[in-house]
Parts: C-alpha cells; structure tokens; sequence
C-alpha cells in the first residue's frame, strides 16, 4: 500500500505530464465503463510521484466519486469482492495501482471482473516498469514517462544539495553538481541521493570524488540508475552500509517499523556504542534510521517520536540486494546454499520442501533465520530441534506461527542468541526454565501464545533482555528485569493489576497495553517507571487510570507518545499526565465513548506535534484559551460530531483555537494541508 499524499510544490519538472494524464481522466469514451490508463517508465522517474499529483488534482477530485470510508479489514475473501462490486456498482471512480510488477494475466482478469461495474468514465491507473503488464491491462496506450529535462533536475540537485540559496555563493560546486547532474539521466530518484549525498559539503574535492567516480563506467540495469546509487552507498560511513545491506533480508515494498529493525542491527553488533554516557542503542539506531532517510535512502517516512514508519524505494532494494554479503532469501526453488552465507530469509512454505531442509541441515555457521512475512514460520517440533543442535552460533532465531507444544531442553545451549521469536504460537503451553540461560537474549516475543500458561521464574537471569512481548494467562508479571526498555502486554486477561516492582522496570522506556479485559488499575507499577517516554493503552474493557494513589505527585514520568485507545471507562484525561508537559509529543485519545473533556492544561503542551480525537462522541468542545502550541503541525477530529461542529473553519465556536495549525483534518477530509 503507499499513501496518496504529495504536496505540488515538492515535485519538479511533471507539471506537463500531470495535464496529460489528467485529460486522459476526464475524457469519457462511449461504451466502455472503465479504462485502464498505464503509465511505465523505469524505476526511479518518478511514476509513482506523477500518479499522486493527478489523484489529489481538484480537478480528478471533484469529476470523480467519493468511496464511503468503511473498515473492511474483518472481511473474508468472498465478503469483501461482494462488497467492493457493491460499493463501485453505478459510480464513477478513480483506482490507482501502483508498482504493478504481476505479469499473470488471469490474476488480472479476475481482478478486473471485480471492477467492470462503475459507471461509464470509471478508470484505472497503473505504474509500472515493466511494459508487458502495461499492454496486459490497458485498454489505451501506455503513457511512457521520459526522464527530466536537464534545468529541472538541477534545480533539484541544488535543492538537496544546498541549503535556500547557498548555492548562488558556490559557483564552483555547481558546476561540478551541474557535470553530476548529466551523468544522471534524467532521473530524478539518482539526483534526489547524489544531491543528499552532498549536502552540506563545501569543499570542492568531495564534489569532484563523486564526478570522477569508476562507478559511473560500470555497466548496469535501468538505465545506469544503479552506479549513482551505488555510490551514495560508497560513499557512506561502514557502519551504515552494514546496517542497510541487511534489508536485503526484507522482501520488496515492506513496511517497515524502526524498532524490529534497530533489534536486528543489535543483534549483530552492527550499532555502534556512542561516546555520549548512558546514551540507549535503540537511540542510535533510530539516528541510524534518520541518516539513511537523509539520504533519500527511504520513503514514506512517518516519524511517530520513538518509532519510525517507513519503506524502502524499489531501486534502493535492489542496491541492498548487490551489496549485501552472507544474506540469502531461500524459497521452495533454493537448491544449493553456499557456505559463505549467514543470515537467511523466508518469503514462502519453504519449510515444508525436503530439498531446502537438506540444504539447510549441511549449513553450521548461520546466524540468522528470519521469517518478515507473517504467517509463514516453522511448525515442526523437530525442525527446531534441527536449528538448536546444528545452528550453535544462531543470533536470530524466527519462530513466529509454529505450533508445537514445548521448547527443546537444549534451548538453553544458544549461548549467543540474541532474538528469539515465538509470536503466535497458539499450542506453546510453557516454556522450559533453561531457556533463562540465554544471558545474552535481548528480546523474546511471545505475543498472542494464548495458551502459555506462565513465564519462567528465572527470568531474572536472562540479564540483557530490552524488549519483551508477551500473552501469558498468569496473573502477575516477572519481577527484576532490570535491563528491559520495552515491555507489551497484549491479550493477558487474568491480570487485574501491575503489582509494584520497586527496581525490576526502573529502566521501562515504552510500555503497551492491549486487550487485557481483566485490568482494573496501572497503580502502583506505574509509580516505579520514571523513565516511560511512551505508554499505549489499548481495549481494557475495566481499566480506570484515575484509580491511583494519594501520591500520585510523585509520579513525574516524561511521556513523549501517549495513545489511549478504546478505554469505555476514560472520562477525563488523567491528571497525572500533567507531569509530562514540557515532553508530549504525540497525543492520539480513540474509542472513548465516555469521555466528556479534555485538560485545561492542554494548551500547556510545549512539545505537542500531534493531536489526534477520534469516536469520542461526549466530547463537546476544546479546553478554553487557544491551543497556541507552536509545535503543532497536525490535528484530527473525527466522529465527534459536537466538536467536528465547532471547529469547522471560519464559523465554528472552536475555530479560532486551532487555525494556526499547520494541517487540519476533520471527518477524514483535509481543511488545511501544510507544505510537507
């Protein structure tokens, strides 16, 4: 999936191409209900880029039919192609489908069928690189992209190479940026890195590095994109090339989320320790993360405080994958895996071919088994036995969807794991004390192995452990883990309360909480976590977090991330949260149909870049005063129809309060919208 969001002022150079898709749009043309327009060019042009600009144009917004928002996510496979062909029958709609790569026509047929119902001017827009999918789907000729002229991709070299108009005092680097520039293409995502590659570099001989570069001789695919991408990853520190050549290990257009990926870095010692005291690897991860984004290395970056949302472009997976060293994604094709490979990746069934099992049982030295792709891990019991036994320098071990009933007794002889994955395991009913040997362990997810009865009780041995997820029916949680920074706790409901830990949590950083329907207070362990920067409550039916001590003053944690989801019980945003003023950063209250108010000390929130209310219909109005948060850059309102009322532009009693908000949505509809 990509988001539809791209603001006009950002692109350069499509304007022309833009008017040309836009009158395909708009034309009708007699007896065909629904065209399908292509539009293919090489990776990194720009295709997906030029599809957003047409889809947010008012023009194709308001020529064509809104789709109601509905949430169609509990839907099996028959509901939902029933009500997608009921919800297009007799409209005019837009789809996009973006980055089609699919060449099996009867997969295309089908899908199409779904959609031949519209109303007559219906279409369908399609990226792609690959011309035949273009001539397999449409129903026009394919709009083939072209690169750049050279005067707009410089004006976008300069804008990522240069601070506003720091170039107009280096007439020496344009010129070679200009010599650069050529040697693109006409490709703006090539410009885009060798621009962010440079910026900030004044000095002309690491200009001229990149002019003079060998790799701009090498021969390649897509147009010679791949040497400029290249040498940005030359050109980066070794720390970050290790780091990024293991998402190679990830399949093409994932999602990913910063905090999995910091895990597996950790594991293998890829982060380095900072020279600053008591700075957390987590964090330097996460400037690792944003590194990489400044060297438009990412994409659909979203920056949630303490975790990143984010993809990597096709064309930067690619590189990844000529980069990378030791790393293998094994399919059911795989017949030979050779000796120098450590760290495996699977997409598919593949543990259930006997061909791959014997390749793998001739492997000793692998040191990560990693399944991205949910639903598709081990389910032998004996097969994990062969991890264990042969595997003994194993640092990541995936688990995840298995179904066996115990952990073997040898669990506790991987003295070097670092991950262990057992997530969503639903047969798993205890797991053997020897696994608290693993002192090397740093996270250890159990979530949704809804008949695991209890943890183990020597966890407290397990000394490096940072992250830990777990559905347990006990009803206490493990004492003295002194080490960890996350904790998740999803689906335990026979816990009532978080007994106090008085040193076991002092270091929590992020806590979640989710569907435990048996949780009726978070006093007095919360008392004990004064470190927390992100606490998310989710589902629990009998929680009251007014339930708190009389001291309740002493508890002053600087929360950055607060979600408080579907909490029936949430009349008031408790005061304790007040003590986090100067450090919100996110604030995201859902699903709270009694809660009536928000706090007077809102408007205090000198940090806040987010707010987000929504199915909170008792919620009238904002607190008094305006919500002068000079930070703010994004607020929501939706299904809080009182408060919707209010804050409508211009006439609403609220208006005034928010309108100096950067970007303003209510009812899932945009009212203003900043520049990025």
């Amino acid at each position: 999936m990509t988001h539809s969001f791209v603001h006009p002022l950002e692109v350069i150079g499509r304007e022309h191409d833009k008017e040309n898709i836009v009158k395909h749009l708009m034309n009708v043309v007699d007896g065909q209900n629904v065209l399908v327009i292509p539009i293919v060019g090489i990776g990194g042009l720009g295709k997906t880029v030029l599809a957003k600009l047409v889809f947010n144009d008012a023009r194709v917004v308001e020529h064509f039919e809104s789709i109601p928002d509905e949430n169609w996510n509990d839907l099996d496979e028959e509901q939902l192609q029933k009500h997608l062909r009921n919800v297009l029958d007799g409209r005019k709609f837009l789809l996009v489908l973006d980055d089609v790569w699919n060449k099996d026509r009867n997969k295309w047929v089908e899908l199409r069928n779904l959609l031949m119902g519209g109303a007559n001017g219906s279409k369908i827009l399609v990226t792609t690189r690959t011309p035949s999918v273009a001539s397999m789907m449409g129903t026009m000729p394919s709009y083939n992209l072209k690169g750049l002229p050279h005067n707009d991709c410089m004006s976008i070299f300069v804008k990522w190479a240069f601070e506003d108009r720091e170039e107009r005092q280096h007439a020496n680097l344009v010129e070679i940026g200009d010599e650069i520039v050529k040697k693109c293409k006409g490709v703006p995502l090539a410009v885009k890195s060798l621009g962010s590659l440079l910026y900030s570099k004044l000095d002309e001989k690491d200009w001229k590095i990149v002019k003079d570069n060998e790799m701009w001789k090498l021969e390649r695919k897509e147009g010679d994109i791949l040497s400029a991408l290249q040498l940005s990853y030359n050109l980066m520190p070794s720390y970050l090339k290790e780091c990024f050549a293991y998402c190679s290990l990830y399949p093409k257009d994932h999602k990913y989320l910063s905090m999995e990926l910091i895990q597996l870095w950790m594991a293998h010692d890829l982060i380095q320790k900072s020279p600053i005291e008591n700075q957390e690897l987590e964090d330097i991860g996460n400037q690792y993360i944003e590194e990489l984004y400044s060297r438009s290395f990412l994409e659909d970056y979203k920056d949630f405080g303490s975790l990143r949302v984010f993809k990597i472009h096709d064309l930067m997976h690619d590189l990844a994958l000529s980069v990378q060293s030791g790393c293998l994604v094994i399919n059911s094709q795989t017949k030979n895996i050779s000796k120098e490979v450590r760290h495996l990746s699977v997409f598919d069934k593949t543990w259930q071919n006997e061909n791959v099992l014997k390749c793998l049982q001739r492997q000793k030295s692998i040191r990560t088994i990693y399944c991205p792709i949910e639903g598709l891990g081990p389910f032998s019991e004996s097969f994990v036995d062969t991890y264990i036994s042969r595997y003994r320098y194993l640092r990541v071990l995936d688990l995840s969807d298995s179904c066996f009933e115990e952990l073997p007794k040898s669990i506790g002889t991987m003295k070097h794991l670092r991950r262990l994955n057992l997530s969503r395991n639903r047969s798993i009913t205890k797991l053997r004390n020897s696994i608290c040997k693993l002192q090397n362990l740093q996270t250890l997810l159990l979530d949704e192995c809804e008949k695991l009865e209890e943890l183990p009780k020597n966890m407290r041995y397990m000394i490096s452990l940072r992250l830990l997820e777990i559905t347990t029916k006990q009803k206490s949680l493990p004492e003295s883990l002194n080490s960890l920074q996350f904790l998740s706790i999803v689906r335990c409901g026979n816990m009532e309360y978080l007994s106090e830990v008085k040193q076991g949590y002092m270091g929590l950083r992020m806590l979640v909480i989710g569907h435990c329907e048996g949780l009726i207070s978070l006093f007095p362990f919360l008392k004990c976590l004064t470190l927390l920067e992100v606490l998310c409550i989710d589902n629990c039916e009998k929680l009251d977090l007014t339930k708190v001590e009389d001291n309740q003053e002493e508890f002053k944690p600087s929360i950055r991330v607060l979600i408080l989801s579907r909490l029936p019980l949430l009349v008031a945003v408790p005061q304790w949260f007040k003590q986090s003023t100067r450090t919100l950063q996110h604030m995201i209250i859902r699903g709270c149909p009694s809660l009536t108010e928000l706090p007077e000390w809102l408007p205090n929130l000198a940090s806040l870049k987010l707010l987000q209310i929504a199915g909170c219909p008792k919620l009238s109005s904002l607190p008094e005063g305006k919500l002068f948060l000079p930070t703010l850059r994004f607020f929501e309102i939706r299904e809080c129809p009182e408060l919707s009322r209010r804050c409508q532009p211009e006439i609403g009693e609220d208006w005034h309060k928010i309108a100096h908000v950067s970007t303003i949505k209510i009812d899932n509809e945009f009212i203003k919208q900043a520049d990025n």
